[in-house]
């Protein structure tokens, strides 16, 4: 029998705790989280044949070294700690050395409840990289437009009626050309004719001449020529900023688009989208290469939070929306499930029935994501692109029969047209590119919902 550690991270020193199968302390030290910190922590779990080292995180630079080492490591969520401590105490107290317990306890009693790690592969990581920067490159490209929107509405209302969707590139083309000339309070005719000439996107939504007549129309700031100069200064600091962080997301989107044709398993999940390839390498990159992570479907929907949380107490009954999930990946589901539902039949019959069982949109997608988690754990299980003309349940919606006397026949014309007019790549790329820079709220329930804790 092995020995079992439990290590409580920080970031700038670990406490570890650990013990033998009996349960006997060999060991209770601080290592600093430096080069020489972790080598000697590594090789002090070594030397004392430690089996299991149990930490609440999955990733980082601890747990890599750790692997490295040749230790298994149980990554627990901090929620199953802080469930677990109330075992070992009854004051309430909490240190660092007492969590280094509690998860040596764990390692040492509960292992065989619990996965070990299992590390995903270079490409992998580095597709996960990716992605999780483009998410954070879109938070910060959208905080800057609400701060855009802010300070124009404090003295330059006008532009933003014209524009009904500030992430776009044209229009920050369009709000640099104006600059001082259509800043000013007055807002003269012959600003307003080059804003709305140079405007293309105002010109092709309302005409030059209706956008001329909105930014008459639009209220006029009265600030001084100082206070005005500098607020024309930050608007054009902040396209500025818009801009370069646009070019930036459009870098990491051609990089994710090469690294996702050349993972192994990139063909699984590309199969899946007929327009952007983003939202599958979330896909992948969350999910991951290791076929153990998720034994069955049912486990990848729950760690995807489409399946919900079943209540039950007596004659009590009741699904909750499950709170406790990979967020990311709930995130990727919700914006596959939205964009299938408008070209794909099977879908659209799945949402619609969802729909007429009075569901309101947010459960109605997670329907449609935990059915997609069906057939993308078993694509991923078998290593095998998704086929349409495999999917049953797809094939039963598409296909056209003639009645004849001796029965219906399928019109295999009829059915090839149908089955290829049902998922569009103009169709599909802009459904899935609106959710992915709106960032669809539907991964989370309304407002009603959660008030009555309804699935």
């Amino acid at each position: 029998m092995g020995n079992y550690a439990g290590v409580d991270w920080a970031s700038e020193k670990h406490d570890v705790l650990v013990a033998d199968a009996a349960g006997e302390k060999l060991l209770a030290a601080t290592f600093a989280h430096d080069e020489q910190g972790l080598r000697s922590l590594c090789r002090t779990l070594v030397r004392l044949g430690v089996e299991l080292v149990a930490v609440e995180r999955p990733d980082g630079l601890l747990v890599e070294r750790l692997l490295d080492g040749g230790l298994r490591v149980l990554a627990l969520h901090p929620n199953q700690v802080a469930a677990t401590r109330d075992r070992f105490r009854v004051s309430g107290g909490k240190s660092d050395g007492f969590d280094a317990f509690v998860l040596c306890e764990l390692a040492r009693t509960d292992h065989h409840r619990f996965r070990v790690l299992e590390p995903d592969s270079d490409e992998t990581k580095a597709l996960r990289a990716l992605t999780r920067g483009r998410e954070d490159l879109v938070g910060t490209r959208t905080a800057l437009t609400n701060q855009l929107r802010a300070e124009l509405e404090r003295f330059w209302p006008g532009p933003l009626g014209l524009f009904s969707d500030l992430l776009a590139g044209s229009r920050w083309r369009s709000l640099s050309a104006t600059r001082a000339r259509s800043m000013h309070a007055g807002l003269a005719k012959r600003a307003c004719g080059r804003f709305s000439s140079e405007s293309a996107i105002a010109a092709a939504d309302a005409g030059a001449a209706a956008g001329q007549t909105q930014l008459r129309r639009a209220a006029h700031g009265r600030v001084g020529e100082l206070e005005l100069a500098t607020r024309r200064q930050l608007v054009l600091t902040l396209v500025a900023t818009i801009k370069a962080v646009n070019q930036q997301i459009k870098a990491l989107e051609r990089q994710i688009s090469t690294a996702i044709r050349a993972h192994p398993d990139g063909a699984i999940f590309t199969s899946l989208f007929k327009g952007t390839v983003i939202t599958a390498a979330e896909l992948l990159a969350e999910i991951g290469d290791c076929r153990g992570r998720y034994p069955s479907r049912d486990a990848l929907a729950g760690d995807a939070g489409q399946s919900a949380v079943a209540i039950e107490s007596g004659k009590r009954k009741a699904a909750s929306f499950r709170w406790g999930c990979n967020k990311r990946l709930r995130s990727a589901f919700c914006t596959l499930a939205d964009t299938t539902r408008h070209h794909n039949p099977w879908a659209q019959d799945l949402y619609a029935a969802a729909c007429q069982r009075r569901h309101d949109h947010p459960r109605a997608l997670r329907t449609v994501g935990r059915a997609w988690c069906r057939i993308v754990w078993r694509c991923w299980q078998d290593g095998v692109p998704y086929d349409p003309a495999r999917h049953g349940a797809l094939q039963r919606h598409v296909t056209v029969t003639i009645p004849t006397s001796s029965g219906p026949v399928p019109d295999l014309a009829a059915t090839q047209r149908m089955a290829g007019g049902a998922v569009t790549r103009k169709g599909a790329r802009r459904a899935e590119r609106g959710a992915l820079d709106g960032k669809t709220q539907s991964a989370k329930p309304t407002a009603r919902a959660a008030k009555r804790k309804g699935g």
